[in-house]
C-alpha cells in the first residue's frame, strides 16, 4: 500500500552544505534522508522545524533537482537552534506551500526587481530562473538595497548576475571599503531610467521599503496590476489552519505570499506595504 504524506509532518532532512552571508545570517542547504520528489516554483516557501525547538516559514531561496537552500536570519528561538546545528545535522521539511512570482506573465516582458536585506532571498530563485532562460526576457534591473556592506547577501553572486541582467546596489550606511552608492534603494530611481512600458516590478523587503518602492512605482507611471510583492507576514502553520497571517480574510500562506498589488489594495485592513 502506498504511504500518504500527511501535510502536517515534516520530511526529514539533512544538513549538507552551510554558508554565512552575513554576520548574521547563514544560507542552509539540505536534501531529503528519503528521496522526495517536489516541484517548486520561485517565490514559495518551506516549513522548517527544529526537533525539540519548534517549527518556522522560511523563504526557499534556492533549489534543484535534489536539494534546496534556505537564507536565515538569526533571530529567535528556532533559529538559534537551527544555528547551533552542523552539516550533517537532521531537521524537519514540510512544503513548498503557497503561491510564488508570477512566471506565467513575465514571458516577453522587461522585468524590475527590488529587494531589501534578506528580501533578497525569495527573489534569488526568481533571478536563477530569469538568467537561465534569459532569452526570455527583454531588460532585467536588479536594485538591491541593505543596510551596510556587510548585510549584502550572496556577494559573490552578485557580480556574476551583473554578467546577464543589470544590478545596482546601495547601503543605508558605507564603510572604509565601501565605494558604492550610500542611501536607501529608491534612490536608485532618480539615477537609474525605469520605464513602466511593458514591464514588471516584483519587490520584497521590509514593510517600509515596499511602502515606498509602492509609491514610487506609481509616481513613475506603473500600473497596480505590474507590481508583485512577497507579503510574508505573521505566517506560522503555513496551510491556513492558525490564521495567524489572515489579513482581511486572506490567508497570506495560502493565497500568497506573492500578490499583485491590484490584489491587496481593497483589503478591508491596512497594508502598511502599500500604504
Amino acid at each position: 500500500m502506498r504511504r500518504v504524506d500527511n501535510p502536517f509532518i515534516p520530511r526529514l532532512a539533512r544538513i549538507i552544505d552551510i554558508r554565512d552571508e552575513t554576520p548574521d545570517t547563514k544560507t542552509f542547504k539540505v536534501s531529503f534522508i528519503n528521496h522526495q520528489d517536489f516541484s517548486i516554483v520561485p517565490g514559495q516557501f518551506m516549513e522548517l522545524t527544529v526537533f525539540g525547538y519548534g517549527e518556522a516559514p522560511f523563504s526557499i531561496s534556492a533549489f534543484d533537482s535534489k536539494t534546496i537552500e534556505l537564507t536565515i536570519r538569526r533571530m529567535g528561538t528556532v533559529t538559534t537552534a537551527l544555528f547551533k546545528l552542523g552539516v550533517g545535522g537532521i531537521i524537519g521539511l514540510r512544503g513548498p506551500l503557497g503561491n510564488g512570482w508570477p512566471l506565467d506573465k513575465l514571458n516577453n516582458r522587461n522585468i524590475l526587481i527590488v529587494a531589501g536585506g534578506i528580501g533578497l532571498a525569495p527573489l534569488r530563485p526568481l533571478i536563477h530562473y530569469i538568467i537561465d532562460h534569459r532569452s526570455n526576457f527583454g531588460d532585467v534591473i536588479l536594485f538591491y538595497g541593505a543596510r551596510t556592506p556587510s548585510d549584502l547577501l550572496y556577494k559573490g553572486e552578485l557580480m556574476e548576475w551583473d554578467k546577464h541582467i543589470n544590478v545596482y546596489l546601495t547601503v543605508d550606511r558605507g564603510d572604509e571599503s565601501w565605494t558604492g552608492r550610500v542611501g536607501v534603494v529608491t534612490i536608485l530611481f532618480d539615477e537609474i531610467k525605469v520605464s513602466p512600458e511593458n514591464t514588471i516590478a516584483l519587490q520584497c523587503g521590509p514593510s517600509i521599503m515596499m511602502h515606498f518602492v509602492t509609491k514610487k512605482l506609481r509616481e513613475i507611471g506603473f500600473n497596480d496590476d505590474q507590481i508583485y510583492l512577497s507579503l510574508e507576514r505573521l505566517m506560522k502553520c503555513g496551510m491556513g489552519m492558525c490564521g495567524k497571517c489572515t489579513i482581511s480574510g486572506t490567508y497570506v500562506c495560502l493565497n500568497g505570499p506573492v500578490f499583485c498589488c491590484s490584489e491587496i489594495k481593497g483589503f478591508v485592513e491596512k497594508i502598511p506595504e502599500i500604504g
